[in-house]
């Protein structure tokens, strides 16, 4: 699976002040290029106030993030949090009396997946953009054990959004001739929902793509017996009708369907660079 293993490095390139705030295998906070922990009392205030990127109220964030005590017991709370937080020298909230908010200076690696997934979709991807990194699989399970209902929602707006942009990616790397890399991103897809339509039709165009009608066959009939097994219904008739579409077909097929939205010029698969996410350019 292509990955890019420089991505730690890309974002701190992309940082504005040295501090970045990841999410993925976290929480935790990266100075400079050295990752500091977050003390574990304070990791739910400040993840909850980065995911509202805007001000957030005390009482609203005390009462979200202690939601069985009371008022005073949760601004209890809160203050201890915010205590520690200055205590371990993390200086990431800009705080006054009624409010939190986010220090600008600081970056989340979950906005730069987001940027990354949204120039997919929208179909103006750089050619940077076309490459399955670390960052967007590690997205797809978005702070893993948390289940405040914020958080889940969170999880799952990303999740979705992320595995558009995997099929998104799959027909830009079809266009490109990269067919090795669609069945990578078709794959990352299917595996994160075996039952989802669209990334399954991806997957074998993928593979028909590459003139490898045998391995879509074989993706689409593992697809008709999950349908059975889980639900009792059988594939779409289209999806059924891509196994007998000729290699060209499936690719201007794919074509026509990106025809409405801009895509960047693809340079040679040997001259693209491997590269993560980033919305420097946005």
């Amino acid at each position: 699976m292509a990955t890019d293993v420089r991505g730690a490095s890309t974002l701190r390139d992309e940082r504005a002040a040295g501090r970045i705030l990841h999410m993925f295998g976290g929480p935790y906070i990266e100075v400079n290029g050295a990752r500091r922990e977050i003390p574990e009392g304070s990791k739910r205030l400040l993840v909850f106030v980065a995911l509202r990127r805007t001000r957030v109220e005390r009482r609203h964030a005390a009462g979200a993030l202690w939601p069985t005590c009371t008022d005073e017991r949760a601004a209890g709370n809160l203050r201890s949090a915010l205590w520690r937080l200055r205590g371990a020298q993390i200086d990431l909230l800009v705080t006054d009396k009624q409010s939190l908010s986010l220090s600008r200076d600081v970056l989340l690696d979950l906005d730069l997946v987001n940027d990354w997934a949204s120039r997919l979709v929208a179909g103006t991807a750089r050619p940077q953009d076309l490459t399955l990194a670390p960052q967007s699989l590690d997205a797809l399970d978005l702070l893993p054990g948390w289940y405040d209902d914020w958080a889940v929602i969170e999880r799952e707006r990303l999740r979705q959004r992320i595995l558009h942009a995997l099929e998104a990616l799959s027909q830009s790397l079809i266009m490109a001739g990269r067919w090795a890399e669609a069945v990578d991103a078709a794959m990352a897809a299917v595996a994160v929902e075996p039952l989802r339509e669209t990334a399954q039709r991806m997957l074998v165009e993928a593979h028909m793509a590459e003139g490898n009608r045998i391995e879509g066959q074989r993706c689409l009939d593992a697809y008709r017996k999950l349908l059975r097994r889980e639900l009792d219904i059988e594939p779409p008739p289209d999806l059924m009708e891509i196994l007998r579409s000729p290699r060209r077909a499936i690719v201007l097929e794919v074509a026509g369907e990106q025809a409405h939205a801009p895509r960047p010029r693809l340079p040679s698969r040997a001259g693209l660079e491997v590269g993560s996410p980033s919305s420097a350019d946005r």
